[in-house]
């Protein structure tokens, strides 16, 4: 089978096309025949090893795992002796865990990671769901437990999380305050977004709102480019500060995002205010209700750009580099 194959950390450019084996499914395993995948922040880290504390659990000298990509979506090839929700033909979509390896034709995956297809996605935006959306939902109804009438600030709401993120607070009733660029204003508003601060223009820590005396009673931090001081400003006494950005590619950090994220919930164990980082991955019951969501119709993906298996190295560029909205799909 064809797979983007990476044997070295660095920039896009280290991934190569190539004939791989075609796994054989283990007793309690699926194998599916990819159609699309879609590119995340962890694609990125883990192609450059970066931050170089990540390389823990990434592979020291080299990736353990050679094939990126966690989102799927296609249909079931063969499964294993164990599997019984599943069998040939079925469409399905989930996350690949964090080994990777959905930019593949082929993909062995365990079956608890594996889901029913949306009956109303094609494949490409089924494929945009799985790590995005469900980081969206683990914050939002899981860790903050967010709730009518609640206000939230989503920092970073035109990404690939945030548009999830602005769609699954407004289905839980809260007023929704969105921080993106000039660009992405009418996006994010078409979402639902009640309120819009563009980055370019205005200082979310310093509005007039806040000066006024208005706070957030959740902050959902999708960027990691503030301080813990400028997003408990902006928080109500009781707030609860959601903390899962993902940084950006500059490439040679130690700790890059994962500072902020480790040292949030040390912060936050002396301070009144809630600090969370929070973390899942796409298992049975996540997608069981985001294919819910989005057959009701009250949860739509959103693709900016599609590109082909071989063009995944420019994929992963774009997202590093363009400020993509939304997500970044790529056809198998």
């Amino acid at each position: 089978m064809k797979a983007m194959v990476q044997d070295r950390y660095g920039a896009p450019d280290v991934l190569r096309l190539r004939d791989v084996d075609t796994p054989t499914p283990g007793d309690d395993e699926v194998l599916v025949r990819v159609h699309a995948s879609s590119v995340n922040a962890y694609d990125w880290h883990a192609m450059r090893g970066d931050p170089y504390l990540a390389r823990l659990s990434f592979g020291l000298r080299r990736p353990r795992a050679a094939v990126r990509g966690q989102d799927f979506a296609g249909r079931v090839e063969a499964v294993g002796a164990a599997v019984t929700r599943f069998g040939p033909g079925d469409e399905v979509y989930g996350e690949a865990g964090p080994d990777g390896g959905a930019f593949a034709e082929y993909l062995c995956v365990a079956e608890n990671l594996v889901e029913a297809k949306p009956a109303n996605l094609s494949f490409a935006q089924a494929a945009a769901i799985p790590l995005a959306a469900t980081t969206a939902l683990v914050c939002l109804r899981d860790a903050a437990a967010l709730r009518a009438g609640q206000h939230v600030l989503i920092n970073g709401a035109s990404g690939g999380v945030g548009t999830f993120a602005v769609q699954l607070a407004k289905e839980y009733g809260a007023q929704v305050t969105a921080v993106c660029r000039t660009r992405n204003v009418a996006l994010v508003r078409s979402l639902g977004a009640d309120h819009v601060v563009d980055y370019t223009r205005e200082d979310f820590t310093r509005t007039d709102a806040v000066r006024v005396g208005r706070r957030y009673d959740v902050l959902l931090d999708l960027v990691g480019n503030r301080s813990l001081a400028d997003f408990r400003r902006v928080l109500t006494r009781d707030g609860t500060l959601l903390l899962s950005g993902g940084g950006v590619s500059t490439g040679g950090s130690v700790f890059g995002p994962l500072g902020l994220l480790l040292r949030g919930p040390l912060v936050g164990r002396f301070v009144r205010q809630r600090i969370v980082a929070p973390s899942a991955t796409a298992g049975r019951g996540h997608l069981a209700a985001l294919r819910e969501l989005v057959e009701a119709g009250k949860l739509t993906p959103v693709v900016d750009r599609t590109f082909r298996l071989s063009e995944v190295p420019d994929a992963i560029r774009y997202v590093e580099t363009e400020h993509a909205r939304a997500k970044v799909v790529v056809t198998i």
